[in-house]
């Protein structure tokens, strides 16, 4: 959820902030509804590939520690039965019960018990990288859709404002829930996110306020 919530927090703040660095430069509603449009599908393409490399690459690597764990078993079991002994000894087992399940658990799934006790991995957790780039590309177009919606049904004289003040408000919304999710203060989450998306939207403001009119 707490990943979600950030992939919305992104959608909202960069696709914001396109709506009102191009409602700045006196553009159109035409222009800056296309513009705000092709932000939402570039920002949500954007982040379903860079996940998708990312987690991959998590893939690759866990794949590898695998690998190199069956071949281990297979050249060395008791070294290994032994590494997985001392894990559990480390966990607050005696020697002798430690082995024993060390033993046990290796003649039911060795590379399992491995894969999980010494390298971390699980089914649970597994690298899953469609899953990952389906789930970041979801979540920052439900984000961007905010902001888009406003900027088509706003009146066109009040859209930086009205744009800018419900995003804020969605901002400080999602803030307070990713901090809550990840047990941290709701306030300083809702100020953390609400001030940098403040910021953002100010620079691009900015920005189509300078060049726009030269443009």
């Amino acid at each position: 959820m707490r990943a979600a919530v950030l992939g919305a927090n992104d959608g909202i703040v960069s696709t914001a902030s396109l709506v009102v660095g191009v409602a700045a430069a006196n553009a159109g509603r035409d222009e800056l509804l296309i513009a705000a449009i092709a932000g939402l599908v570039a920002g949500a393409m954007s982040m379903a590939a860079g996940e998708y490399v990312s987690v991959s690459s998590q893939a690759d690597t866990e794949r590898a520690d695998l690998e190199r764990e069956r071949f281990e078993l297979a050249t060395d079991e008791a070294f290994e039965r032994e590494e997985l002994t001392n894990i559990y000894v480390e966990r607050g087992l005696d020697r002798a019960l430690a082995a024993r399940v060390a033993e046990q658990l290796m003649a039911h799934d060795a590379l399992g018990a491995h894969a999980r006790d010494e390298l971390g991995l699980s089914d649970t957790h597994r690298a899953r990288p469609i899953q990952a780039a389906l789930a970041s590309a979801v979540s920052f177009a439900a984000g961007a859709a905010l902001p888009v919606l406003l900027a088509a049904i706003t009146p066109f004289d009040g859209l930086i404002g009205i744009v800018a003040a419900g995003s804020l408000t969605c901002l400080a919304m999602l803030g307070a829930i990713a901090a809550r999710a990840g047990g941290a203060s709701a306030l300083t989450g809702s100020v953390r996110v609400t001030f940098w998306g403040t910021l953002a939207m100010a620079a691009t403001a900015a920005i189509g306020h300078v060049f726009g009119p030269v443009l």
